[in-house]
């Protein structure tokens, strides 16, 4: 099934048909994929509607300056990355993006915990939902972890997994349905008895599962992209959630160039390590032999910082 409604696909087409003349700081990579709408998951998608700034706005504002001025590219990323390093956030607050995002409910639901930003929401109170659900791929039906109580463990068997999905499959369609009668509609979406008068919408909608469709309007600055990116494109994230992220990531990458090689270096890349683990690194450095036992550390901390220093630190300490 198409992620694109024939409405959607005709006006993301006479969008990226026009152009407009601006004075405007324009980024000609990202303006390639404007309004280009990239699969996630089954049916799900993400497109730049909007954006305003670019790597010149960020160093603009740090330094409070009329215009590019004459500084050298390379000494603006530089600026970038002491901003980056040192967690200036200010500066990458001037720079602004709006997403057009259809993900499945209970995605949207993770995702408004990142308050810092401005959605509107597709309205079930006022419009119908579309029959269109997320079901996962078997490599990604898992059990629940023993050690995150928010997490996955192993995969399930394949053939625990596709009873999994046969459910997941069969619950959504019957909640469709349901749907559809609570509010008189027949399959094809048509008023089914004249006679009758429908649920509201906004009631009926009640009956859907989380894993049906909804969409919005996402709009945030810089400071805080990054910061959703830098939980959501993590390897703990939830894969759902994380599909978004990394294409997401793309265009980041398009947009900024010089900020997302910051942010990917000091964010991305990095690893942020408490006093207690800082101090075991420097008794480390200096040949003693730090065990979990000595080092101040719960187990769970401990491991972590192991997982954080790698197959090194973790032998020296065995």
């Amino acid at each position: 099934m198409p992620i694109l409604s024939p409405e959607q696909q005709a006006e993301i087409e006479q969008q990226r048909a026009q152009t407009t003349p601006t004075r405007r700081a324009t980024v000609p990579a990202l303006e390639e994929i404007l309004y280009e709408a990239k699969p996630v998951l089954d049916h799900g998608f993400v497109r730049v509607i909007d954006y305003m700034g670019d790597d010149g706005a960020i160093v603009q504002a740090a330094r409070v300056s009329y215009g590019k001025g004459t500084k050298k590219v390379s000494e603006d990323a530089g600026l970038i990355k002491y901003l980056m390093r040192h967690w200036h956030s200010t500066p990458f607050e001037m720079c602004e993006i709006k997403y057009h995002v259809k993900l499945p409910i209970f995605v949207a639901r993770q995702w408004i915990r990142h308050r810092t930003a401005n959605v509107n929401e597709y309205s079930a109170r006022y419009s119908i939902l579309d029959k269109e659900f997320y079901i996962p791929q078997p490599e990604h039906v898992a059990a629940q972890s023993t050690e995150n109580h928010q997490g996955r463990g192993a995969v399930l068997p394949s053939d625990q997994a596709h009873r999994v999905l046969d459910l997941l499959r069969e619950d959504a369609e019957r909640c469709y349905r349901n749907y559809q009668q609570m509010m008189n509609l027949d399959e094809a979406g048509q008023v089914a008895d004249e006679d009758q008068s429908g649920l509201a919408r906004e009631l009926a909608r009640m009956n859907l599962t989380l894993n049906y469709y909804t969409q919005w309007y996402w709009k945030t600055d810089l400071h805080n992209l990054m910061h959703f990116l830098r939980l959501r494109a993590d390897h703990h994230a939830q894969f759902e959630i994380r599909a978004y992220a990394d294409t997401m990531m793309e265009s980041f990458k398009r947009w900024v160039p010089a900020t997302y090689a910051a942010f990917a270096e000091y964010r991305l890349g990095a690893a942020h390590v408490s006093a207690t683990g800082l101090a075991i690194i420097r008794r480390m450095i200096k040949g003693e032999k730090v065990t979990q036992e000595n080092s101040g550390l719960s187990k769970r901390e401990w491991a972590e910082l192991m997982e954080t220093l790698g197959d090194a630190a973790a032998r020296q300490a065995a």
